[in-house]
């Protein structure tokens, strides 16, 4: 396993401190007490603290989604297959990275108020000094906590603890740590980084952070001179604002006018213009992208066009349908008998951007430790282009005149009937739309 290699001074803060580890090995090796609360932190930094506190970063452990996917199917799982518990105990090592090293897991529900509620906390991620792999998987951050604070900026002084410049906070491996993740059965079930690396924004050195932390002129300690400041608001998935517009497309008909007894060939371009990654990434198994078309004749009438079949391996799991799937979701629930629930809900014919994670047998699970193997990798790449075509064959009752077609790029973060069999909140499961653009033609006799 190859190391980033880090200076002398910092391997001498490990020495001091006694033996660092890092993933499986630092389990149950710090307490809580050995990390500062982020409300210390807030009276210096206030600025960061309220925008960590408003962040995915600080609610890791307590969203709602999180709490149940993990309580309700992993502990559950875990209890129920003993061989699963290091897999689920490991959960924590990036939703709730102080629990891990202090040993107590399952950590509390979020409601008791324990301190695994800080989620990825001001503390946790300043005092790592090094991270392990290549490419870095599976909490493999290295932390030493103490007086001692790592950034990205040289120089610093700090009239509460010692600032230091560690180079790791200029390096993606920072975030692969735990935006990559391979389960017990060696699937990477999160390949976030990974995606960045292979793709064109790692060449041009435009990296991770300077999307999901961009910087601003400010102050990052009310002492501190004015300079540029890396905001930290690690705007993702949750964010709207980031998700609006992460696919551009467009849309044309190869003929402006058809026969009422014939067929309009429709194109759809879809452009990756945003994002450094994989669209959707991270937890591809919860997460859905798709393509509606829907065309709107001159007496109102509408009808939902499907999408050309392109004729590759596993396709059908990319075009919208009205099977079940999540079978496994009765393993933790007890309930030998479950057939699961619909796969997506969305209109049966649409085109799905995603990768289906399958279990023992096959079928589509959420359940990312369980999955023994991944489906079509059918997502968009940074700076792709992909083309979906609709022949669409005129319906016997289309009004003669204008026909408006419409298409949607819509997307949600939890496929709804998991949503809804689970009782997620709502808000886990709306629609976002990510963009949508018109085009006509003209039906005549």
């Amino acid at each position: 396993m190859n190391k980033i290699i880090v200076p002398i001074f910092i391997l001498s803060a490990v020495l001091f401190c006694g033996q660092s580890r890092s993933g499986e090995d630092a389990k149950g090796s710090r307490s809580y007490s050995d990390y500062e609360k982020p409300k210390s932190c807030a009276s210096c930094h206030t600025s960061i603290y309220r925008q960590w506190r408003q962040a995915m970063m600080s609610q890791s452990f307590t969203h709602h989604w999180d709490e149940i996917e993990y309580f309700d199917l992993a502990v559950e799982h875990a209890k129920k297959d003993p061989s699963m518990k290091e897999a689920v105990d490991g959960c924590n090592g990036c939703h709730a990275p102080l629990a891990y090293l202090a040993g107590d897991l399952p950590p509390p529900r979020p409601a008791e108020g324990s301190r695994a509620n800080e989620g990825v906390s001001c503390d946790l991620c300043h005092t790592i000094i090094d991270v392990e792999g290549d490419p870095p998987v599976n909490y493999s951050w290295v932390s030493v906590p103490g007086r001692t604070k790592y950034g990205s900026k040289p120089g610093l002084e700090s009239p509460h603890h010692i600032t230091e410049y560690n180079e790791i906070f200029t390096r993606t491996e920072l975030c692969g740590s735990c935006h990559n993740e391979k389960n017990p059965f060696g699937i990477w079930v999160k390949s976030t980084q990974i995606e960045w690396r292979e793709g064109p924004y790692s060449k041009e050195g435009v990296k991770c952070f300077d999307c999901h932390m961009p910087k601003a002129k400010g102050r990052s300690a009310k002492m501190a001179e004015e300079g540029m400041v890396a905001q930290h608001i690690f705007l993702g998935a949750h964010s709207p604002a980031k998700l609006r517009g992460a696919i551009e497309i467009s849309m044309h008909t190869l003929e402006p006018e058809v026969p009422y007894d014939g067929t309009a060939v429709i194109k759809v371009e879809l452009f990756n213009a945003k994002a450094g990654h994989k669209v959707p990434t991270g937890s591809v198994e919860d997460r859905i992208l798709w393509l509606e078309l829907a065309a709107v004749d001159q007496d109102g009438r509408k009808y939902n066009i499907p999408v050309d079949r392109k004729g590759f391996e596993g396709e059908e799991y990319t075009i919208g349908s009205d099977e079940l799937a999540y079978r496994d979701m009765g393993i933790p629930l007890g309930d030998t008998d479950f057939e699961g629930v619909p796969r997506e809900e969305v209109p049966i014919g649409s085109r799905i951007f995603r990768m289906p994670y399958l279990d023992e047998n096959g079928i589509m699970t959420i359940m990312q430790w369980n999955t023994r193997k991944l489906g079509v990798d059918y997502r968009i790449g940074p700076r792709e282009t992909v083309i979906e075509t609709y022949s669409w064959t005129m319906p016997e009752d289309i009004a003669f005149g204008k026909v408006t077609i419409t298409a949607t790029l819509n997307y949600r973060k939890l496929v709804k009937p998991v949503a809804e069999f689970l009782n997620v909140p709502a808000d886990e499961s709306e629609i976002d739309m990510i963009n949508q653009t018109s085009t006509e033609i003209v039906v005549y006799d």
